[in-house]
């Protein structure tokens, strides 16, 4: 059985690492190498960095932070926000990142999940997709760092995304980010029932219960920010709890 993952993630801002609720109320939390360095050491499955200012201010991804990055952790990690064209996943690969995530480019240029797979494989395409319930009783998708509503069912363009030749999955629920009450457990079902390729849970972690509950809904990977930021939750701990909860994790070592 695949072991399933526990992800940091860190959205950064003019060359820091941030953190809000529901996208609002952005506060300054710490230097993105080194709390990358510290998550790498403490067991963390991957990294997720996220430059959540670059495509609302339509300018070139921090590629000297990726740089300093895969110098200093020896775990893979995904860098997103601004990327537009397959020359930006080329650029972001080379300065060492592991995988690349498209959010509002590929909603503009579906295409791109397309071609980018091809040319570099669909384990390298993570479709992030910023996901708030509607009226309808189900949800919209959102671009621009969650600033615009498109329109789009979120579950179609997932479907969608999958076509195109995306490896993963990373669904953020607007309504659940940096609440801390829990992820949204009937998006994440929704999506790992519908869906082949992996499901990467974000937004409403606030205790260890939560991992739990989505990982179990069929989610492969959790991920989270303040709780592990403001060491509310330790991830050795994390797993230590979910390996008791008989959910498959890479154990660290002590």
């Amino acid at each position: 059985m695949l072991t399933k993952r526990i992800i940091p993630c860190l959205d950064v801002d003019n060359g820091r690492v941030v953190k809000g609720k529901k996208f609002k109320g952005i506060k300054d939390v710490a230097d993105p190498v080194e709390l990358g360095k510290f998550y790498s050491d403490q067991c963390a499955d991957e990294l997720v960095f996220y430059d959540i200012t670059a495509s609302h201010e339509e300018r070139d991804i921090f590629i000297h932070i990726v740089e300093k990055v895969a110098k200093n952790i020896n775990i893979p990690f995904t860098i997103g926000g601004g990327i537009r064209t397959v020359e930006d996943f080329r650029k972001v690969l080379l300065a060492g990142a592991d995988k690349v995530s498209v959010n509002s480019a590929a909603v503009s240029n579906p295409e791109l999940i397309r071609a980018a797979a091809l040319k570099f494989g669909s384990q390298c395409v993570v479709l992030s997709i910023d996901a708030k319930r509607n009226t309808h009783g189900s949800w919209d998708v959102y671009i621009n760092g969650g600033r615009k509503n498109t329109g789009i069912d979120a579950i179609e363009w997932a479907k969608r995304g999958q076509l195109l030749g995306a490896g993963e999955i990373c669904i953020n629920s607007i309504d659940s980010d940096g609440v801390k009450a829990g992820f949204d457990i009937e998006l994440n079902t929704i999506l790992s029932r519908d869906l082949t390729i992996p499901i990467i849970a974000s937004g409403g972690a606030g205790k260890m219960e939560h991992f739990s509950q989505v990982l179990k809904c069929g989610a492969d990977a959790a991920l989270a920010a303040s709780v592990f930021h403001y060491k509310e939750i330790a991830i050795s701990d994390l797993k230590d709890y979910l390996h008791e909860e008989n959910i498959p994790v890479r154990r660290c070592n002590r």
